[in-house]
């Protein structure tokens, strides 16, 4: 039996669905939200995409970013939820009652690649699979169930997994994925052309740069260095984060410092919530994100609780010793 039955009769079932992104987008969850669009469109399905928050500027290399809109469509048949599987990401989608309401009484289906149990409280049927991203995972879907994949839909899946492994760099990739990629390419993507489109939304203004500056001054580094963590408050992320998203800004430098494991870049937001974004060069991180309630994979994770910056600090050095020390 073709293990991508149930998605296959989904589809089939459900004429016009809507494709959601949780409300912390990145390359992965945009690229295979808009892929998706693209191959079940040429299936013959009615496709809308949602995301909770407007789709960041430096996201848009991605063509048909701007078809993602933040009003929900609650004419659709059904909904596929992609690149999560975790209720706290979710969670600007289940406070607004009519969405909730809509998730619990239409099917909904979540496609997603990471690892993390899921903890959502409706029903769904799911597809999770350890790939490296959930680009890869709708790539295998489309081939294995003979959907038309344009150079459109090619492309996305082709930005969702360069994304999600640092352009191809990240320690789970195969020659599997590379045959996949070339593949893509086959299929019509031209990777200069891509690779140029992103640099130019990845510029930075001198304003940006300055605050790069700033943040690499707030840089804490803990326990003879092996963990380095920056805080980003609220007023931080009103100002900067359209433009850019301080995460991307800083994380990889911290990464790439001398001696350090695990790096962490810290926001809080006005109703209490904090989110952490993890990043490391030992395989750790979807550890200590889950020691919080998050997840994510072995080098790059996340988490979300609602806990001040003061407590949370020597909670997180605490545990990143411990996991450091096994």
């Amino acid at each position: 039996m073709n293990k991508y039955a149930n998605f296959a009769t989904f589809i089939a079932q459900n004429h016009h669905i809507c494709v959601v992104q949780a409300e912390n987008p990145d390359g992965d969850s945009l690229g295979s939200a808009l892929a998706l669009e693209e191959v079940l469109s040429s299936a013959g399905n009615e496709i809308s995409l949602y995301c909770p928050v407007n789709i960041p500027k430096y996201l848009r290399y991605f063509s048909g970013w701007g078809r993602v809109v933040d009003e929900f469509d609650f004419a659709c048949d059904a909904i596929i939820i992609v690149d999560t599987v975790s209720e706290v990401l979710l969670s600007k989608l289940l406070q607004n009652p009519a969405i909730k309401n809509a998730l619990y009484q239409k099917p909904v289906f979540a496609i997603d690649h990471h690892e993390t149990a899921a903890d959502l409280q409706f029903d769904f049927d799911q597809l999770i699979e350890p790939k490296v991203a959930t680009g890869e995972l709708i790539y295998d879907i489309a081939t294995e169930l003979k959907l038309t994949t344009n150079p459109e839909a090619a492309s996305c899946l082709y930005g969702a997994i360069q994304s999600d492994t640092l352009g191809l760099t990240s320690q789970n990739v195969t020659s599997d994925v590379y045959r996949k990629i070339a593949n893509l390419i086959d299929m019509g993507v031209i990777p200069a052309e891509f690779e140029e489109k992103r640099r130019d939304l990845m510029k930075k203004s001198a304003r940006i740069l300055s605050y790069k500056a700033d943040l690499i001054k707030r840089v804490e580094y803990h326990f003879d260095g092996k963990l380095a963590t920056v805080f980003i408050p609220w007023e931080d992320i009103r100002e900067f984060s359209d433009e850019y998203n301080p995460n991307v800004l800083i994380l990889e430098e911290l990464r790439l410092v001398d001696g350090v494991d695990v790096a962490v870049a810290i926001k809080t937001y006005p109703d209490g919530k904090l989110t952490a974004k993890i990043r490391s060069t030992v395989p750790v991180a979807e550890q200590l994100a889950s020691y919080f309630g998050g997840g994510g994979h072995s080098y790059a994770a996340g988490l979300r609780i609602y806990e001040s910056y003061e407590q949370f600090l020597p909670e997180l050095v605490n545990a990143t010793s411990r996991l450091l020390a096994l």
